[in-house]
């Protein structure tokens, strides 16, 4: 993922102007593409798992909320200088991010995924079997982290703005195998001909949260009773149906 604001905001008219009065004014970040969290569908219009939560979650707590496209790698440095007051973009909650801003209760989990062509045979948990081969991942993910502290001096890493550039490099033959959140693998890659998952889910961190400035901290308490509302009545799991066979909830 990349630099700073790539794009214009998106705001999206989603809630009666009554409820926009009632409650706060909140921008939120996507990075984009991200399938099935966060893209763009055939009409252009940003959808996807993230931004239903989004829209139910800002509902919820009566806020009118403004959704903006933000580059992974300005993410933090954007919410920081308050260029949004969100993050809600499949941030894996870890302690060195969390030295740096303040993380609602996870609202998913979801494990990395390998993929590669039909014909890789290489044992992924295999430092032998691996040495010499070609990682991608998207920069500044778990997904890096982890292939950066377990493989570095076996494989080449390459790593990439986007998840659909990594993909296409997979493609075109210049990667042996991707890491990936698994359900943006199972979208991206399994969905092609010629490709498979190669090795087991790997389990990454606490799952994923609302990014804020910690000093937000009454936002904090507002999205987090706001999410466990949404669970408790059944909204986030007819949102998860939406986009995954399975349970994603944590």
């Amino acid at each position: 993922m990349k630099k700073l604001m790539i794009a214009a905001s998106c705001a999206l008219a989603m809630f009666a102007g009554g409820v926009q009065a009632e409650g706060r004014d909140l921008r939120i970040a996507f990075d984009v593409p991200y399938e099935p969290f966060e893209y763009k569908d055939e009409n252009g219009e940003l959808t996807g798992f993230e931004v239903d939560l989004a829209a139910a979650m800002c509902e919820e707590m009566k806020a009118d909320c403004e959704f903006v496209i933000q580059a992974w790698d300005g993410m933090i440095p954007g919410l920081l200088a308050r260029k949004f007051d969100l993050i809600m973009s499949s941030m894996s909650i870890t302690p060195e991010r969390a030295e740096r801003v303040l993380f609602s209760e996870p609202y998913y989990n979801t494990p990395g995924g390998w993929f590669g062509p039909e014909s890789f045979n290489a044992d992924v948990t295999d430092m032998d079997s691996m040495k010499g081969k070609t990682v991608g991942v998207q920069r500044g993910t778990t997904m890096d982290t982890y292939v950066t502290e377990e493989m570095s001096g076996v494989v080449t890493i390459k790593r990439y703005t986007t998840a659909d550039d990594m993909v296409l490099d997979l493609e075109g033959q210049r990667l042996d195998v991707v890491f990936v959140d698994y359900p943006v693998g199972e979208q991206t890659v399994l969905t092609k001909d010629g490709f498979k998952e190669v090795g087991e889910p790997v389990k990454l961190g606490e799952g994923v949260g609302v990014a804020m400035r910690k000093r937000d901290k009454d936002i904090a308490e507002e999205v987090n009773a706001a999410l466990r509302k949404l669970k408790e009545d059944g909204t986030y799991d007819a949102i998860m149906k939406k986009y995954f066979a399975y349970d994603v909830k944590v």
